[in-house]
């Protein structure tokens, strides 16, 4: 891993992230039509979903913990195996049963490829030089994912508009395209990630399914003994509560101005890529942001810019504006990020990096649920407009839970990095 410079190491890293979202941007535009197209309800297509929030949920931490100990890529490489697996079975599945299959092993997906790829990246540029910048490499992978999913998207739509080929369905072609990718994918993190690893082997994955646990345990305890670090990943609790706003609630929304369900249908698709292309550009503003206000402030000030775009969705009379206000706060919530990223990877050892981003993205679950309970049933027996600026000012104030690692910030010398909790050589 340290033979490769910090150039190689962000280059390989941004390859492997855009290929490992392509296949997601391809399936975005005809997941629920072709559930539809299949034979399934809506209320039926919400319940096989359950299955992947469930097992993301419970398995977030653990994967994490494994990842620490086994090692980033062997887990990487199991995902992308499970991954294409569940998209081959989504290509040909035709009842609730197998869809509920498919949901389930893109749960598994999801945890175990949560935070590996972005915890070697870290690593291997620190292992590269230990005082490089890697917050500039987390704001060019919000550029490239925005740019791979709005791509595929984009890309989706073409291959539908050619329409069937043969046998296959004009809403199938594109699960097809993204089997390709996916295994392309694959191919691509067999041969581009690199790790060093003190031992493989069957004793060596033994001994990592024990130590795993441990793993977590340490992580866990990095939380009690870190201000910050707690801060930052409660951060997490108010992001997901609020991101109902701008995933579930802009449709309904549209749908409201506009006064017809269709046509704001037919918005939606080229707005979500657009909006997909906004956070790449608003990644893209992270060397800038650091420059001008640094890390925390940076961030803080974008949860309060995000939580102004909301309540622009929610209270501009025409579609124009709702849209408008959508595409920024998609370009705000790509740079945000990157800069909440790196200040997580700033208190943490190498070590338990994996494990605290699965906490950090472990958090975003349950508020993700509670919020779409909670803001779904406001607007019912209020307005949408209602529901979105409550959403909005959610989202706001999480900016106070940045001050602790901008005071930290403050503190640091330049030469260390006392910001990072230190690891007890005991179990605890």
């Amino acid at each position: 891993m340290s033979a490769l410079t910090v150039r190689q190491v962000r280059r390989r890293y941004l390859t492997l992230y855009g290929l490992r979202w392509l296949p997601t941007g391809l399936m975005i535009p005809v997941m629920i039509l072709l559930m539809q197209e299949r034979g399934l309800s809506l209320p039926q297509i919400g319940l096989v979903g359950t299955a992947q929030g469930l097992l993301v949920l419970a398995l977030e931490l653990p994967t994490g913990g494994f990842a620490d100990a086994l090692g980033r890529r062997p887990v990487l490489l199991a995902a992308g195996v499970l991954n294409l697996v569940s998209l081959a079975l989504f290509a040909v599945a035709d009842s609730f049963a197998l869809f509920f299959v498919v949901w389930a092993l893109q749960g598994i997906y999801r945890a175990l490829d949560s935070g590996p790829l972005e915890s070697w990246y870290v690593d291997a540029t620190l292992a590269a030089d230990p005082q490089a910048e890697y917050e500039r490499g987390l704001g060019y992978a919000g550029t490239v994912v925005g740019g791979a999913i709005g791509g595929g998207a984009l890309l989706s739509g073409g291959l539908i508009a050619l329409g069937p080929i043969g046998p296959v369905s004009a809403l199938t072609v594109p699960v097809l395209a993204a089997i390709v990718a996916q295994a392309a994918a694959l191919v691509a993190l067999v041969v581009l990630l690199v790790e060093e690893r003190p031992a493989t082997g069957v004793a060596a994955m033994r001994a990592s399914v024990v130590q795993a646990p441990r793993m977590i345990g340490q992580a866990v305890g990095l939380l009690r003994r870190s201000r910050v670090l707690l801060a930052l990943v409660a951060v997490e609790l108010f992001w997901g509560f609020g991101m109902v706003t701008f995933e579930s609630l802009l449709p309904v929304r549209l749908a409201e101005v506009i006064g017809d369900p269709e046509r704001a249908a037919v918005l939606l698709g080229p707005a979500n890529s657009a909006a997909w292309l906004a956070s790449a550009a608003g990644a893209a503003l992270t060397p800038l942001l650091l420059r001008w206000f640094g890390a925390a402030p940076g961030a803080a000030l974008l949860r309060v810019l995000q939580g102004v775009t909301v309540v622009g969705m929610g209270l501009f009379a025409g579609p124009v504006g709702v849209l408008v206000a959508y595409l920024a706060c998609y370009a705000v919530h790509g740079a945000s990020n990157p800069l909440h990223s790196g200040l997580l990877h700033r208190q943490v050892d190498g070590p338990y990096r994996t494990s605290v981003l699965s906490l950090n993205s472990m958090m975003g679950q349950p508020a993700g649920a509670l919020g779409g309970v909670v803001l779904t049933a406001l607007a019912a027996a209020t307005s949408v407009s209602t529901a979105m600026v409550v959403g909005a000012v959610v989202l706001a104030v999480a900016a106070p839970l940045y001050l602790p690692a901008w005071l930290a910030g403050r503190r640091a010398a330049p030469a260390v990095e006392p910001t990072a909790v230190p690891v007890p050589a005991t179990d605890r």
